[in-house]
């Protein structure tokens, strides 16, 4: 599938098919995550992937209200996370790049996933002390998103976007 292709497509997945992922797919979704750009090449992340479905089962629970119950039902899940503490030691307060770098390197992964025939959907809605307690995530790690993976069981209709001249302007600010 062609990167236009898979942006178009790619959908937020909420029902999965009980279908395994090859490892080697798996990789190469994961691989696409660690191409991406990041501020001054700190590469702040790591990811974390959950196939033990009792570990899923609790992750649920550190999500905020029920529509987040598919979480634990793809093949996986994959906790994303960036170190706080590298990003602000090079960059001091000037913004916090680590929830930007890997935000973008968690959408390589979930435009390859889609690219493979696989679905996804960001979660943001989530305690972040339970899962890092649930996980042993340390600080300065930071858990910026979640999403499961696996192989879509719905097709959802396209939501809409706004138009280009909606969202874009050219040489100064308009309205």
């Amino acid at each position: 599938m062609e990167l236009y292709e898979a942006i178009q497509k790619r959908r937020s997945i909420r029902k999965f098919k009980d279908k395994k992922i090859p490892q080697e797919v798996l990789e190469r979704v994961l691989n696409a995550a660690r191409l991406a750009p990041s501020a001054v090449n700190l590469q702040p992340w790591k990811f974390m992937v959950i196939r033990d479905p009792g570990t899923q089962k609790a992750l649920v629970e550190c999500t905020r209200g029920a529509k987040h119950l598919h979480l634990g039902m793809g093949d996986a899940s994959i906790v994303a996370c960036g170190n706080e503490e590298e990003c602000y030691q090079r960059q001091g307060d000037y913004m916090k790049t680590f929830a930007i770098d890997v935000s973008i390197a968690l959408d390589h992964m979930m435009l390859a996933a889609a690219s493979e025939g696989l679905g996804t959907c960001w979660i943001g809605a989530f305690n972040e002390k339970k899962v890092k307690a649930l996980l042993n995530i340390p600080d300065p790690w930071r858990v910026v998103g979640m999403t499961p993976i696996g192989y879509p069981n719905e097709t959802p209709e396209f939501n809409g976007r706004k138009s280009l001249n909606e969202i874009v302007c050219y040489e100064r600010w308009e309205p």
